[in-house]
């Protein structure tokens, strides 16, 4: 393994990473992959100079707070080696992970990871970029089976459960469905009087809610006019009438067999699932004083 300059100690920083997605799905803990590198750096006789982590970071992106301080650490020198349990926790995409080595090996630096399957040959480069690139593939295969299935469920008149429902539903037992609460769907239908019989504007109808004390869907005190005019276009709350939803069984965004169970003198809301895609990546920014700041754009 590399040191600073041949010949004197090796020094290591010991790199974790987790997203919330991770967290929540499977527990892949940071402290699991502090614990296995710091036996591993012990093993190989390194210097920890510093142990860096990013909680519910992505590794899709490379602006992170862990990251940058790691950067920043290689980019002052003396540093031998970056340390990550697995090649995916310094990155997903291999063009990041190839960026990260090139700017590492200016100072010296290189990055190790646990699971790495070749050497520093050319060879055993080659052979770590090729097995990269397949587990690009896998995971983008993964998700797109997942989102085939999730659109499969939806056109048979499930629900696919996210975080929370939409404001005035909640989910039933198996949370593939919505049951109406009763509660909060009042709120609901008072938005809808106010502005489509009484004719008021959203600020209106905000100033009227926070005056009375009517909490927000997340439990917070003020109301922005922006999610009420949301409620007001959510086809979840609006009327079809059965030859509106057999134009949705004519266009293949339902099924027939669960239009036809439907009771056609009565009129129901559409849940959509797949039709608009939101994408979210964390940027960095430097404020006024020189410190690096984080926030998430859509």
């Amino acid at each position: 393994m590399p040191n600073t300059n041949g010949h004197g100690p090796k020094r290591a920083i010991l790199y974790a990473r987790v997203s919330t997605d991770e967290q929540a799905r499977s527990g892949y803990s940071l402290a699991q992959q502090l614990e296995a590198l710091r036996e591993y750096a012990a093993r190989e006789g390194y210097e920890v100079l510093e142990e860096v982590q990013d909680t519910g970071q992505s590794g899709a992106s490379l602006e992170r707070p862990g990251m940058d301080r790691v950067r920043d650490l290689v980019a002052g020198g003396g540093v031998s080696v970056v340390l990550a349990q697995d090649r995916d926790r310094i990155a997903r995409e291999p063009a990041y992970h190839y960026l990260l080595r090139r700017e590492f090996e200016e100072h010296g630096t290189r990055i190790r990871a646990l699971n790495d399957r070749g050497d520093d040959s050319p060879e055993g480069e080659l052979a770590d970029g090729i097995l990269d690139q397949l587990g690009k593939f896998e995971r983008a295969k993964t998700a797109e089976r997942s989102r085939r299935g999730k659109l499969r469920k939806a056109r048979e008149g499930k629900v696919i459960a996210i975080h929370t429902p939409n404001y005035g539903f909640r989910y039933n037992a198996t949370r593939d469905g919505y049951e109406v609460d009763e509660e909060a769907m009042r709120v609901v239908r008072r938005i809808f009087r106010m502005v489509g019989s009484e004719h008021r504007t959203l600020y209106a109808v905000k100033r009227a809610l926070e005056r009375e004390g009517v909490p927000t869907p997340g439990g917070a005190r003020y109301w922005h006019a922006k999610c009420i005019r949301n409620y007001l276009s959510e086809d979840v709350y609006k009327p079809h009438t059965a030859a509106e939803i057999m134009a949705m069984v004519d266009a293949g965004q339902m099924s027939a067999s669960v239009a036809t169970g439907l009771d056609p003198n009565k009129r129901y809301g559409i849940w959509w699932f797949n039709r608009r895609r939101t994408r979210r990546t964390q940027v960095s920014e430097l404020g006024p004083n020189g410190e690096r700041t984080y926030r998430k754009r859509g």
